[in-house]
Formats: C-alpha cells, sequence, structure tokens
C-alpha cells in the first residue's frame, strides 16, 4: 500500500492507494478452428480495462496462453468477434475507439494488428460482424445502426451509413448467395436486407413491438448457408431483397456468430474432433480460467486445461460499507465482488455475486447485518450474509443467492432504499423491505418500483410512476414514514427521450401508494438523479438532464443544480447551479451526493465538494492533480473517504 499527498492547495490531505481489487475479463469467447499446420486451434477474446482487450492463442496440450493485447489502451471490450472459416484468422470490433482488429496465427509476431477506425468517431460500438462468401467482411454499429464493408484484400473499408433512422444496434449476417440481412434492435427489431451495388435498403417482415410478450424475431444463417428468420408472423427464407416462406427451418450453420447470442453456436469441433468450451465461465464461477475439452471420438476421454492468462484489473462500479466493517464492492463486467479491510489489508475477489455478471447499481444492509445486491442486466436481486459462508448460487443456502427479477420491465437498478419494519394503525406490521427503482429494459419506457421482503421473498412492482419517466433515486423519511423517490426522464437503452421533466414522489410503504407527485416548486425539474439527506428532515437532490439529454424532444440541457427540499412540506428551501468549475460529473450520478462528517458531500469526475449545511453553496475539499480523476464514490467512515478511479480502489484523509 501506497500513499501520496494531494497538491500544495490541500497539504494535509492524504490520499492512499489500496489496491486493485478485481483482474476479471468480459465480453469472453472461444474461438475454434483450424490452425496455420492444418490442425486444431483454439483462440480466445477477452475485454478488460487495465491493458485493454486482448487474444489469447492457446496450447491446446498444456493451457498455456500467447497473450496479444489491443495496440491502444481505449480498446477495452471485444463487442463483435468472429474467426473466418477460410483464412483461420480473428477480427475484433472494439470499443470503446470502434477500431476493428485482426490476429493472424500463421504470423502471430505481428500481434493484435489496429486495421483502423470501421465507421467514424460516433460508432464505438461495433455489434456484429459477419463474412461474406468473397471473403469480405460486413460491420453492423452502434449508436446509428450502420453498415461498413471490410475487404482483407484490400484493407479497404466502405461505409454505407445508417440501416434504420430510428434504431441503434444493427447486427449483420451475410448468406452463402450473397445476399446481405441486418437485424436492428431495440426500439422496433425488424430486418433489414441492403443490395450494395444499387445502396438500397428495405425493410422487410414483421416489426416487433418490444412491450408485446408475444412477438418474437430470430435472425441466423442456416446449415445450408442461406439466411432465415424465425417470427412470431411465420417462417421465412431471406433470398435478396424479398422473404419467402417455408414450411421448414435449418439448424444454425456451427462457427457463425449468431445475432441474438455473444458466442459461436454450440459445439463446434475443431479439425481433430475436439470440442471446447468454458468449464468456470457465464454458467459457472465467471473466472473463465478453465477450458474443458471432449470429443466427437467417444474413446477420448474428457480433459480440462487451466489457461495462465493475466488480468490488468477490471474497472469498479460501487463501493459500499458492510455491517461488519468491511469494505465491499463490485467491479463491472464482468461484475465480481470484492471485500476489504478499510486499510486494504485482506483484499480479496470474492468472486460471482449475480447470475447477469454485468454490474452491482446498488447495495443496502438490513438490520440483520445481511446485505442485498442489485444488478444489471434484469435488476436481478441477491442477497448476501457476510456472517456465513461465501458460495454463490440460486439454491435456498447459497450465498450470495441469486433470487431473479422482481418484475419483467426493470433492467438497471439505480435506485435503492431499506425501509425498517413498520406498524400499521390496527398494530399488524409491514416486515423490512428493499426498495428498488430501475430503469426499464431496452426499447422500452417508463421504469419500475419495487420492493421486495428478503425473509420470505415477497415482493411487488409498480410501473409509470410518471409517464415515460424511471425511478432513479431514493431516500427513506423516518420523520414522516415516507419514502422519497426521484424520477428521471430515462428511458430504456436505445430509445429517444419523451419526458420533458421528472418528478419528487412521496409513496406510503404501508398502503404501498404513492401520497404526492410534483416537483415541490422546483421549476424545469428535468431528472432527480441523486438524493442525500440533511438534517432536520431536509433532503438535497441533484437535478440535471440525464445522460441521453441531446435525444430529448426539445429539451434544452441544463446544467446540474443542487436543491435543498423540504418533503414534509412539500417545498424547495434552496436551490443553485452546481459551480462550473466543479467539473463534469461522472458518467453514473446516481449516488453523487451523500451524507459525509458534517454535512453533505458530492464528487464531479475531478473534485471531492461539502456543500454547506442549510444552503446550495459549495466549498471544495480535494482537487484531484491534473491526470488523476474520481470515478466512483463509496463510503465515508469517520473522516475518511473510500473512492475509486478505474480499477484501483484508493482513500482520502481529512486532517483532524
Amino acid at each position: 500500500m501506497s500513499s501520496a499527498t494531494t497538491p500544495a492547495s490541500s497539504p494535509a490531505i492524504t490520499v492512499r492507494e489500496l489496491g486493485v481489487p478485481v483482474k476479471a475479463v468480459n465480453w469472453v469467447r472461444l474461438h475454434p478452428g483450424r490452425g496455420p499446420d492444418g490442425k486444431a486451434s483454439l483462440l480466445a477474446s477477452m475485454g478488460q480495462n487495465n491493458g485493454g482487450l486482448y487474444v489469447l492463442d492457446i496450447d491446446l496440450a498444456t493451457g498455456h496462453c500467447r497473450q496479444f493485447n489491443a495496440p491502444a489502451k481505449e480498446q477495452q471490450y471485444p463487442i463483435s468477434a468472429i474467426r473466418s472459416p477460410r483464412t483461420g484468422i480473428l477480427y475484433v470490433g472494439a470499443c470503446t475507439d470502434g477500431h476493428l482488429l485482426r490476429y493472424d496465427p500463421a504470423h502471430p509476431g505481428r500481434g493484435l494488428e489496429d486495421l483502423g477506425v470501421i465507421d467514424g468517431d460516433r460508432a464505438t460500438f461495433p455489434t456484429g460482424i459477419a463474412e461474406g462468401p468473397d471473403g469480405t467482411l460486413w460491420i453492423g454499429g452502434h449508436p446509428d445502426c450502420g453498415l461498413t464493408r471490410y475487404d482483407p484484400a484490400t484493407g479497404e473499408f466502405t461505409r454505407f451509413g445508417s440501416l434504420d433512422p430510428e434504431d441503434k444496434y444493427l447486427y449483420p449476417h451475410v448468406g452463402t448467395d450473397g445476399t446481405i440481412a441486418a437485424l436492428t434492435k431495440v426500439v422496433h427489431p425488424h430486418l433489414v436486407v441492403f443490395d450494395p451495388q444499387t445502396g438500397t435498403r428495405k425493410s422487410i417482415g414483421p416489426v416487433i413491438d418490444p412491450e408485446d410478450k408475444t412477438q418474437h424475431i430470430v435472425f441466423y444463417k442456416g446449415l445450408d448457408g442461406r439466411l432465415y428468420l424465425d417470427t412470431h408472423a411465420g417462417r421465412f427464407r431471406v433470398s435478396g431483397l424479398e422473404l419467402e416462406p417455408v414450411d421448414y427451418l435449418p439448424p444454425a450453420m456451427p462457427g457463425v456468430h449468431a445475432t441474438y447470442r455473444h458466442n459461436y453456436q454450440e459445439t463446434l469441433p475443431m479439425p481433430d474432433g475436439l470440442i471446447a468450451a468454458w468449464a468456470d465461465g457465464e454458467d459457472g464461477a465467471g473466472l473463465f480460467k478453465k477450458v474443458l475439452l471432449t470429443s466427437t471420438n467417444p474413446t477420448v476421454a474428457p480433459r480440462t486445461l487451466e489457461l495462465d492468462w493475466q488480468g490488468g484489473g477490471s474497472n469498479l462500479f460501487k463501493i459500499h460499507l458492510g455491517a461488519d466493517g468491511s469494505i465491499y464492492g463490485s467491479s463491472f463486467l464482468p461484475e465480481h465482488l470484492f471485500r476489504t479491510a478499510p486499510d486494504g489489508s485482506g483484499m480479496v475477489n470474492l468472486g460471482r455475486c449475480s447470475l447477469m455478471l454485468g454490474e452491482a447499481y446498488s447495495f443496502g444492509n438490513f438490520s440483520d447485518g445481511s446485505m442485498i445486491i442489485t444488478s444489471y442486466p434484469r435488476s436481478h436481486i441477491s442477497f448476501y450474509d457476510p456472517k456465513k459462508p461465501y458460495r454463490f448460487g440460486t439454491d435456498v443456502a447459497a450465498n450470495p443467492r441469486d433470487i431473479g427479477r422482481l418484475d419483467e420491465i426493470g433492467i438497471r437498478p439505480a435506485g435503492l432504499a431499506i425501509v425498517p419494519a413498520l406498524t400499521r394503525a390496527d398494530g399488524s406490521v409491514v416486515p423490512e423491505r428493499a426498495w428498488v427503482g430501475s430503469l426499464p429494459d431496452y426499447g422500452l419506457y417508463g421504469g419500475t418500483l419495487a420492493w421486495v421482503d428478503p425473509k420470505t421473498g415477497a415482493h411487488a412492482s409498480h410501473r409509470h410512476l410518471v409517464t415515460d419517466c424511471s425511478p432513479v433515486s431514493l431516500q427513506w423519511l423516518p420523520g414522516i414514514r415516507q419514502l422519497l423517490v426521484g424520477m428521471s426522464t430515462e428511458s430504456g437503452t436505445g430509445t429517444k427521450i419523451r419526458a420533458k421533466n421528472g418528478a419528487f414522489i412521496l409513496w406510503d410503504p404501508i398502503d404501498d401508494r404513492p401520497i404526492y407527485t410534483g416537483d415541490f416548486g422546483v421549476a424545469n425539474l428535468g431528472s432527480v438523479q441523486a438524493l442525500a439527506p440533511a438534517t432536520g428532515g431536509l433532503v438535497y437532490a441533484l437535478i440535471m438532464n440525464n445522460r441521453f439529454a441531446e435525444d430529448t424532444m426539445g429539451v434544452a440541457k441544463l446544467p446540474p443544480r443542487l436543491a435543498l427540499v423540504d418533503p414534509a412540506v412539500r417545498q424547495s428551501v434552496a436551490i443553485a447551479p452546481l459551480p462550473a468549475d466543479l467539473g463534469p460529473l461522472p458518467g453514473h450520478s446516481a449516488y453523487c451526493i451523500f451524507p459525509g462528517p458534517d454535512g453533505v458531500y458530492g464528487i464531479t469526475e475531478k473534485v471531492l465538494y461539502r456543500i454547506k449545511p442549510g444552503t446550495c453553496d459549495t466549498e471544495i475539499v480535494w482537487r484531484a492533480p491534473e491526470g488523476d480523476q474520481i470515478a466512483i464514490p463509496g463510503p465515508w467512515i469517520g473522516r475518511t473517504f473510500y473512492f475509486a478511479t478505474a480499477w484501483r480502489l484508493r482513500s482520502l484523509t481529512l486532517p483532524a
């Protein structure tokens, strides 16, 4: 553990590096194929934050990995990847810079090569890659549903622009007959066919309403090399720019990256009949250190390879003080739970805490010392008791135990509050409950407010508290025995925002109903992104446009504001813009204000500040030096503040 003091402006403040809690990987795929010698070959692509994504060339005898890291540190997520069955070359679409990378097992000395930007600076999320019969690659992109062709023979990119003006995600396939088609997601999923000779693009087949769960659409490349569409409205083969009804759908072609999965089709054998699968992947511990090798030859016994790849560090997403006095937290992509003593000793990556392996948006402590963890995607709920041995699962004895979703709508559980047991007027008791506010699933509008009883698992959910808005910040108000809910205009990922303003809601947790919805007298409310308790029953609110404000219906982008509100009288006490010299807020702003020693504090990417009690005035406590930042706020223990910078856990101690 090392320490460094802040710049001369704050000489008495000490900042300490506590360590890198998690070194794990995301967007993991195995890529079986034929090596340059004609024998079985196994590659893997993995994403990480510290050091960028990488490709592994795996020795099938020993498990030793030749590791090739991406050329640029911004290339952290291998969003799309395909290994050409023609050449054995692996192509990777890298996020966050939208470049196409290449690894050729015949020339390992070249490493992981950067072939250039796929579709401009905006298309940073390459959604899918398909190989045509002539060896050209067809690449879909987010956020504009762009389609790009790459010719490996010439190294040239040809950019055809957006195939859909409203949706954002595009997943292409190319048939052996030359048919080019792509599935759009997520606002109105449907198929678009494309003719590169004329530039013609045409929507065909049914258009999915994400709200209608009876509808479905599956687009894939069949065993015969043709493209097929399986929908609620019928089964079709895609031919040129048209759909042909069919009575029979062939199986999917092995080795083709499917548009509805992250991985290749299952059980793709290598040339000698070996089949590779993760032994500890998404269906297990989420570690991706063991590969199970089976064979199409029944006389060949299965065996497990232990891989020796080295991770650099996973970005942290949430930091929490457990009831036992330990610091807990999670990484994202993948979501692993870690624990450490406040001084950084005994730091351990506990591993998986949710089926989702995404991000832990919230933690909360129950009165018995156990905790709730809410996770993206699908707003899954996990219960964990630090007093018991750690064994993740879904069975009743698991710890943490993932109990699933509280409704079929929520996906990003941004808000959390623990409401203690409450006595009704008739003497009956409403048990202790966790309340969760979630953004809706991709393509949907209207998030959910749900509660769950940790003892029984009983739960209920409410949607459309305010039309097209989502509950993202929650604060229990013991003085008036009500739950304060902050509503954001944000909708499901991939949508364009409709609502102009969020709201404050006062919710009765006994009768489970709203008793007030309004703005507390705050004009141009925008989104209530964060709440923090002040003295005397008052609450501070962080009010701002959310991260997708540029897509709203004519709503001006407002600077972030602090408001001090009195929920008991349903009025604001003070309001002021957040000073511009504090710098930009982090991308995940739901917890950017929080209680601390002597009042309420807040963070931006560059500053820890204190709100002067009874006002909305701020004073800078610590400004990060040049090149440094605060990414994720954590708890206070006494006068020590815990926070994360990317994959590093850190602490900042104020003078006594």
